[in-house]
């Protein structure tokens, strides 16, 4: 694969916490490839990252090998989310941004002392629980929606058989007058196109 292709996989992958179900669906499937060589290149970039922490030390250190984790495990959670799209998936994305935060927050935090480094790390888990809160209610509605759209759907069906079945009746009693080879005819006739309508209406 292409350089330029795989970055325009990966391009989305830092965006992925603003983006919902609904947008992830309209994306392009990504083939089985795609997904293993853009993973590879996620994890090179990542030893990549880390490697060059190697030229600085101590908290500062460990900070910038915090962010190469922290971004190798969102690109990797946000990737899976766009090679098969569900809303579980997606909430994986947004709990993997939220704690891969967090980790990072708790690392910067080192740099205080006392209670303003107390401070700090509740304040980066107070953040990292309302991300994760997010995440959750995000997840629900998605749920609650597509439940919603099934039930719309299976509405339509039970309105389409309803109105078949009428349309049905009212051609039979049209069809009384007749009699023999002539109203089996008449029968079949009104039968089928109702049917058709039928068909047409559920896929409205």
């Amino acid at each position: 694969m292409k350089t330029s292709h795989l970055k325009r996989l990966l391009a989305p992958l830092t965006l992925a916490l603003g983006l919902t179900f609904g947008s992830l669906a309209m994306a392009q499937a990504m083939s089985k490839d795609d997904y293993t060589a853009s993973g590879k290149k996620i994890s090179a970039d990542y030893k990549m990252a880390k490697d060059a922490c190697s030229s600085q030390a101590g908290n500062a250190k460990s900070i910038c090998v915090a962010e190469a984790r922290a971004k190798e495990k969102v690109d990797k959670a946000n990737l899976k989310s766009i090679y098969k799209p569900s809303p579980k998936n997606l909430h994986k994305a947004h709990v993997a941004k939220a704690e891969a935060d967090y980790d990072v927050a708790k690392e910067r935090c080192n740099e205080k002392a006392g209670n303003s480094k107390d401070v700090c790390i509740k304040e980066a888990k107070a953040a990292e629980t309302a991300a994760m809160a997010d995440a959750k209610v995000q997840m629900k509605m998605t749920d609650a929606n597509n439940k919603a759209a099934d039930t719309k759907v299976e509405a339509r069906n039970e309105a389409a058989d309803d109105k078949m079945n009428a349309q049905y009746k009212v051609a039979k009693e049209k069809c009384d007058t007749l009699a023999s080879a002539a109203k089996d005819k008449c029968l079949m006739k009104p039968r089928s196109v109702s049917l058709s309508n039928s068909i047409y209406s559920s896929l409205m």
